[in-house]
């Protein structure tokens, strides 16, 4: 199990899940970042002022604390979202009962492949994992905190890596560039990690946002400006619930949830204005911290997001809206990081999952066969879309806002095969066999409407022969096809059920693609 993507984080190694914990920052007074405390307030004329304080403590002044409201009043400021466009009567109430029972908008199914963007203070330190601050502050690993002794002061904190953070050669028109060509047709960026330092010019988030301090820029709104001009990819955000050392978060968790502070004042005013400001057709919650949804008042957000809001009609969302929700309640569900589970599922689910395989964010220490290869990655998108899900596929980009070669290689080969074998892949239908019983590494997908099935296959047969068990074949009628190659190929029916297509015979430069070829059969049932 791994990080960010979910509730848990890869460490070096095998571990058990860390604990989730909580962020960093209230209305008035906004903290920068360590555990070990300085916050960052603004003076009269908007400037930034450091004022170290231990992280959670008011110096006897409350600036860190919500004012204590009686539970009615709390409910009835929750039930009122910021003002947003109104799309008529209320269509869903705000209880699992009905939110669940929307209907997912269609382009979400007929996408089934986009890119998750992890891109955060992390990506500076980029040791390890995302959870660097976690494993280094909280666990005190020992491979993290000797990181530290070597390469920085011992006063060093991790606030203090927020202006190294300086996304130097960012350039959104050019990761824009790089996710079309990788096929792709959805990005989800992190416009929050559990570290609390968010993306865009949060007023929540003073001082430890990317206007304020590093970068000095919206990144989420040059992204998603980029990314809609440029592209014809959906834009989406992912945004942590929690974080990891918030002091109001933390004394939410100390009362067993019974306080609000921290959702009222910071993580739901936060989404308002993430969705009112960027319109996200894709909504990645995450991190709950261990605390449920009627805490973090999940379920009358969404039902704003869903009666209400500019993206009402597109928008979709996952299934991490408190703890209980994963894989149960939410529009499709996630159920894990890396969730594969290699059978069709009755319900729209995502396998989000990393080109690195131990590390949502980038990684200086990553070796090469750490990175999954293309054909790995294939493999991943032709089994995943064959069982009925989407393929959400992780980066993690540099300090300086740069996509690495290997990451931008990886999106570039996809597209690659996808130029080729999209027609397999988009807009398509699990089949009622999702991989084949006679010859393994075959995987099936179909479009009824078409009368077509494809059939695609990871290694390509020395014999130049591939049995297919599955199909049911109709002399006459039944066509076969290599897609990229345009020719029909001959078949056979094999004595019980299904067919011997005799594969044409090409040199490895003839070959449509190199790393996975699909079949189009037409009239088999």
């Amino acid at each position: 199990m791994q990080a960010s993507c979910g509730r848990s984080v890869p460490a070096p190694g095998p571990r058990p899940l860390p604990s989730q914990r909580g962020g960093c920052l209230s209305p008035r007074t906004a903290w920068s970042g360590d555990p070990g405390g300085s916050y960052s307030a603004r003076d009269p004329e908007g400037r930034g002022i450091r004022r170290p304080r231990a992280c959670g403590q008011d110096g006897g002044r409350g600036a860190m604390r919500s004012p204590k409201l009686p539970g009615l009043v709390l409910s009835l400021l929750l039930l009122l979202p910021p003002p947003g466009p109104v799309g008529g009567a209320a269509r869903f109430d705000p209880t699992w009962e009905s939110l669940d029972a929307r209907q997912l908008p269609a382009w979400f199914d007929q996408a089934k492949f986009g890119i998750f963007i992890h891109w955060g203070v992390f990506s500076v330190p980029s040791f390890g994992s995302e959870w660097f601050w976690w494993y280094w502050q909280k666990e005190k690993l020992p491979s993290y905190v000797d990181f530290m002794k070597n390469n920085y002061p011992p006063d060093f904190t991790y606030a203090d890596f927020g202006p190294l953070f300086t996304a130097k050669f960012f350039d959104a028109n050019q990761w824009a560039d790089i996710l079309q060509a990788s096929g792709a047709k959805y990005v989800v960026l992190t416009s929050k990690h559990h570290e609390g330092f968010t993306l865009w010019g949060s007023e929540r988030s003073w001082n430890w946002n990317a206007v304020d301090e590093g970068p000095k820029k919206d990144i989420v709104k040059e992204l998603a400006v980029a990314v809609r001009t440029r592209t014809d990819l959906r834009f989406g955000l992912y945004y942590s619930l929690f974080e990891w050392f918030h002091p109001l978060f933390l004394e939410d968790e100390s009362s067993s949830f019974q306080k609000q502070q921290y959702p009222l004042s910071k993580m739901l005013p936060e989404l308002y204005e993430l969705v009112n400001q960027y319109q996200p057709e894709v909504l990645w919650s995450d991190g709950d911290g261990g605390a449920p949804d009627t805490y973090w008042n999940s379920t009358v957000f969404l039902a704003w997001l869903y009666n209400e809001s500019p993206v009402r009609d597109t928008v979709v969302t996952n299934d991490r809206w408190g703890a209980g929700s994963i894989c149960k309640h939410g529009g499709y569900y996630t159920c894990s990081d890396r969730y594969n589970p290699g059978h069709l599922l009755p319900h729209k689910w995502e396998n989000c999952m990393t080109i690195d395989q131990f590390s949502w964010g980038y990684r200086r220490n990553a070796g090469i066969s750490d990175y999954l290869t293309i054909e790995e990655l294939v493999k991943q998108l032709v089994e995943t879309v064959s069982c009925g899900g989407n393929l959400l596929m992780n980066i993690g980009p540099t300090k300086d806002g740069t996509i690495s070669a290997i990451f931008e290689e990886r999106l570039r080969q996809m597209g690659t095969w996808l130029k080729v074998n999209g027609e397999a892949i988009y807009d398509t239908h699990a089949w009622r066999s999702q991989n084949d019983t006679v010859t393994p590494e075959v995987w099936y997908t179909s479009k009824p409407k078409n009368k077509l099935v494809y059939a695609m296959f990871l290694k390509w047969p020395t014999s130049g022969q591939l049995f297919l068990g599955q199909p049911k074949a109709t002399l006459g009628a039944t066509e076969v096809e290599l897609l990229g190659h345009g020719q029909p190929l001959q078949w056979t029916p094999l004595e019980q059920n299904g067919i011997m297509v005799e594969l044409p015979q090409l040199t490895v430069h003839q070959m449509p693609c190199k790393w996975g070829w699909a079949l189009a059969l037409t009239n088999v049932t």
